[in-house]
């Protein structure tokens, strides 16, 4: 015996894998199988995509509000083939809900699930039901507006469910506002709960599967086949085009990425991801204290009948050309769904409608640097000579549109002396530091004619507060936005970890809120404390 077979005999011996796989291989399944039965296999080969991908998005991604959305922006621009890995998990999980549905509408045309298969139907149905839970809690992993706002609407949802209302909501974490335990509680159920759950179930529904074999074509009276080779080329090719498909998305298809996640932005109009719109179109139908109708009771009892079929259609197989009464209800459904889909998306207002909304917050994406620039930018009041991206005839030129022609090093020899890097120019030199001056210029490279209004009229206490934020020399210990040093802890998302009077007394002693930290005391004037305190807040 040679050595490959006295391994192989070894395996056998000790644990049964070579027979086990021989058996799952080599089973007998109806003759009648083929294409129709393809779809169960690529769900699994999609499941499998996004557990990869999600691991592999999880060396590098920080699951905490603010550094979530940065190491996502890292992971996505900066991380090799970070772009698609994203990418693949996105979209993977688009498909594996389309092909979850086909393949639960293929079983139920067929009448796959009656005696003996009730139970391989409710475990479907529960995976199906799953699916849409990976969907939803991973819908405000990025922590952008989109996702931060889409999931408010959620939480809210989930409270007004009778009687069990506030004990989800409270689960959820979503009480007051959407913050810190909401994220842990979303991440937690879409990381650790999920996916073993959904393992579990997998595996019971191929062992169901198993057990009362592939559900025959009514009058299959052939001879029985092998799962292998047919069937199991079949799903091979049927896998490999789905691959293809999601590929080809991952890399052509930019993944939605909003600015960061900001509660103050009241104006911003969310929207479910795609699976769920037909369900948000619906809510507009029941206002008031019909909401929770649309909401929850026509919701839940659609599952319920969902997880009924079987009890309820009880009448003998046949021919999927005689079930005109599947057929029709999958047609009406099909109708529905994509009727209140395509209002949903036809009623989202266009990006020109939602300009100024998308504007509002835009600030906060500045570093300190760049958000102290405009403090400088008006305290010269640049606005008698120039235009800024509105085009208007002055002076100077417009600085949305020639900023971006010009390095920070030329920009800052020009404010020392106009004249000499633009013979003939009228502009008097500008009397501020080079620290002041290249924050000046950072914010002008910032400018675009998009964004330039938005920019420009960023609130004062914010402005003032990046300035008291820069002459203290904040940046050397703390990141904001990305940007600083990382020896003491991230700015971003402090108002969801301390309170406005905390930051402000800490500011004034630190080693009595943080005993042991290297932060020496700031003695602000209370103008200041009030500026640099409200800035970090908004953050």
């Amino acid at each position: 015996m040679g050595l490959k077979q006295k391994v192989l005999s070894w395996i056998e011996h000790r644990t049964g894998l070579e027979t086990a796989i021989r058996n799952f291989f080599y089973e007998d399944i109806p003759a009648s199988s083929g294409w129709p039965q393809v779809f169960g296999s690529i769900a699994l080969f999609l499941f499998l995509v996004q557990a990869f991908t999600g691991i592999l998005l999880a060396f590098n991604y920080a699951p905490t509000p603010g550094d979530a959305y940065n190491s996502l922006k890292y992971i996505v621009t900066e991380l090799t083939g970070g772009a698609l890995i994203r990418g693949l998990h996105h979209w993977g999980a688009s498909m594996m809900i389309i092909v979850v549905v086909l393949h639960m509408i293929q079983v139920f045309l067929f009448g796959a699930y009656k005696k003996p298969r009730e139970a391989t139907w409710m475990v479907g149905v529960t995976l199906l039901l799953l699916t849409l839970g990976y969907g939803l809690t991973g819908y405000l992993l990025p922590w952008d507006n989109r996702a931060y706002w889409g999931t408010v609407v959620t939480t809210q949802l989930a409270g007004k469910a009778p009687v069990a209302g506030p004990y989800l909501n409270r689960l959820l974490g979503g009480e007051g506002s959407i913050g810190v335990v909401t994220f842990a509680r979303f991440y937690a159920l879409h990381v650790l709960l999920l996916p073993p759950l959904t393992m579990f179930l997998i595996a019971l529904h191929v062992y169901l599967v198993r057990k009362h074999g592939v559900a025959p074509a009514p009058g299959d009276t052939g001879p029985r086949k092998k799962f292998f080779p047919e069937q199991v080329l079949k799903d091979t090719i049927a896998i490999f085009a789905a691959f293809i498909v999601l590929f080809v998305l991952a890399v052509a298809v930019r993944v939605p990425l909003d600015r960061l996640a900001d509660p103050t932005d009241t104006t911003y109009i969310p929207r479910p991801d795609w699976y769920f719109l037909f369900l948000f179109q619906s809510l507009k139908f029941f206002t008031g204290p019909l909401e929770v109708v649309g909401s929850v009771v026509l919701p839940g009892l659609a599952v319920l009948v969902l997880f009924l079929v079987p009890f309820i259609d009880r009448g003998k197989v046949m021919k999927l050309t005689q079930r005109t009464y599947a057929a029709a209800v999958v047609v009406l459904a099909a109708i529905g769904w994509a009727g209140l889909t395509a209002a949903a998306v036809a009623t989202t207002p266009k990006p020109q409608e939602t300009q100024i909304a998308a504007g509002v917050g835009e600030w906060r994406q500045l570093s300190p640097e760049e958000l102290a620039g405009i403090g400088y930018f008006r305290q010269e009041n640049c606005t008698s000579c120039h235009s800024v991206g509105n085009g208007g005839a002055k002076v100077g030129p417009d600085l949305a549109r020639i900023s971006i022609r010009k390095n920070a090093g030329w920009m800052i020899q020009h404010f020392k002396n106009p004249s000499k890097m633009v013979p003939g120019s009228s502009m008097p030199p500008i009397q501020l530091s080079d620290a002041q001056l290249n924050a000046l210029s950072a914010f002008l490279l910032k400018l675009t004619p998009q964004n330039a209004h938005a920019l420009e009229s960023a609130p004062v206490f914010a402005v003032q507060g990046a300035l008291v934020y820069q002459a203290a020399g904040c940046g050397a210990c703390h990141r904001v936005n990305d940007v600083g040093m990382k020896i003491g802890p991230p700015l971003n998302g402090l108002s969801e970890r301390r309170t406005r009077e905390w930051v402000a007394e800490h500011f004034l002693d630190p080693q009595k809120l943080s005993p042991g930290t290297v932060m020496p005391p700031y003695r602000f004037t209370p103008r200041q404390m009030q500026a640099i305190t409200g800035y970090l807040m908004s953050l």
